[in-house]
């Protein structure tokens, strides 16, 4: 009786009647049951993409496999689908899995759909659909578009209409900031998500780039820049044009003011502390000169520059030394190193610097120099002499000695010399 009814009866009844069987038996049937294992997963999916569902069922005994929307209204019974929505088609139907796919998705299709499994007690299993809704492009807007240094300035990024909330991340160049966000739901299930970040600036922030990031799960990459404007007063700075070394009485002294802001210095001027610029120096622009300094121009010189931010200031402390001396060089040394190095005496006596009607001075390089070459000449004249007087060193006889052999006395000899006296007008010697 049994085995017609199995070819005649739904594979149900025919579960139920061999469960009664069973039970008369004493037998539990909870683990033919179990045995078969329905299983699905939940899906994000982004809207307007596809999402997948999938019933799988393990050892299965041809039960019957179908899927219902939230509504509990069936979308596919085995591969049938009486509801008359195309979005669902059907991808992949055997004995352990029933695969729908479903298309454009949108946000009225978010929810808990049904796997069922026709057994006794029939099985469900639940596959959660959510929709990701990715936010607009973010909104940053700065508070102001110029700040100035030293000053506290906001920035506010908004990512509006996205499901999740995002989150917003700050960078200021390669730092990461810590901004204070607000979440807005609106009545459409959708979130905005604004962030305000405050921030200190610098002249050092000048051009530095701030950037909003926004992460969501639908959505990479998501940001926008904007870079600092900063305002500051200049940098002023006094460099030395001439002379390049100590600055004496009857020199030219040249300076110079460069000054750097934002914007840029609108003016520019030169004072001296505590007394008048002096009459004569020429003030062009940046550039300040005076001619023929002497002590009275002693004092402190100041470079002032101001734009719309505030002034700035550089000082040069200025002390004129002594003026160099003219030295004359002895005639015979003169004629001497204008004989060994020609034009030397003259070069001696000559300052490049040294502008009209400033006495001229001798450059201390040039001095030395020549002081060498006195000196090496000396030597060389030393080494000369000394080989002069080395080669004509030695004994010398007069005529007195001749005839002194055969003589009796020393006045003999003389009488008896070659030539005696009468001959000493014609022969003379002479000793140096």
């Amino acid at each position: 009786m049994a085995m017609a009814a199995s070819g005649s009866l739904p594979s149900a009844l025919l579960l139920l009647l061999l469960s009664a069987l069973l039970l008369r038996k004493g037998l539990a049937v909870v683990s033919l049951v179990q045995g078969q294992n329905l299983v699905t997963d939940d899906i994000s999916v982004v809207e307007g993409e596809m999402a997948i569902i999938s019933c799988r069922v393990r050892n299965n005994d041809d039960s019957v496999i179908q899927l219902l929307n939230p509504n509990r209204q069936t979308i596919y019974f085995r591969d049938v689908r009486p509801l008359k929505d195309g979005r669902f088609q059907l991808v992949n139907f055997s004995d352990n899995e029933l695969r729908v796919s479903l298309s454009n998705v949108s946000l009225s299709d978010e929810g808990r759909y049904v796997c069922q499994l026709y057994t006794d007690p029939p099985q469900e299993a639940y596959a959660n659909i959510t929709v990701l809704v990715p936010p607009g492009a973010p909104i940053l807007d700065p508070q102001e578009d110029m700040v100035s240094e030293g000053n506290e300035t906001e920035l506010t990024c908004t990512a509006m209409g996205s499901k999740p909330a995002a989150s917003i991340r700050w960078l200021k160049g390669d730092k990461e900031l810590q901004g204070e966000s607000v979440v807005e739901q609106t009545y459409d299930r959708m979130f905005t998500v604004t962030s305000r970040l405050s921030l200190t600036v610098t002249r050092e922030d000048d051009g530095v780039p701030v950037i909003c990031i926004v992460d969501h799960p639908a959505v990479k990459d998501l940001q926008a820049q904007i870079f600092l404007e900063v305002q500051y007063k200049p940098e002023v700075k006094i460099i030395v044009e001439f002379p390049e070394g100590l600055t004496r009485e009857g020199e030219n002294l040249e300076l110079t003011c460069r000054a750097k802001g934002k914007p840029e210095p609108q003016q520019i001027n030169w004072v001296k502390l505590d007394d008048d610029v002096p009459p004569h120096a020429v003030i062009t622009g940046t550039d300040l000169l005076i001619e023929n300094l002497n002590k009275s121009y002693n004092g402190t010189y100041r470079c002032v520059a101001a734009n719309s931010v505030g002034e700035s200031y550089d000082d040069y402390i200025l002390y004129v030394y002594d003026a160099l001396t003219t030295t004359s060089l002895p005639t015979t040394t003169s004629t001497i190193l204008s004989e060994i190095v020609p034009g030397t005496a003259s070069l001696v006596l000559s300052d490049s610097r040294a502008g009209e009607g400033v006495p001229q001075k001798m450059d201390h390089a040039v001095v030395g120099g020549v002081v060498a070459v006195v000196v090496f000449a000396m030597l060389c004249l030393l080494i000369v002499l000394g080989r002069y007087f080395a080669r004509h060193k030695g004994t010398y006889f007069t005529h007195e000695a001749k005839g002194a052999d055969d003589a009796a006395d020393a006045d003999t000899a003389i009488i008896n010399a070659e030539g005696g006296h009468n001959n000493s007008d014609e022969k003379k010697e002479y000793y140096i």
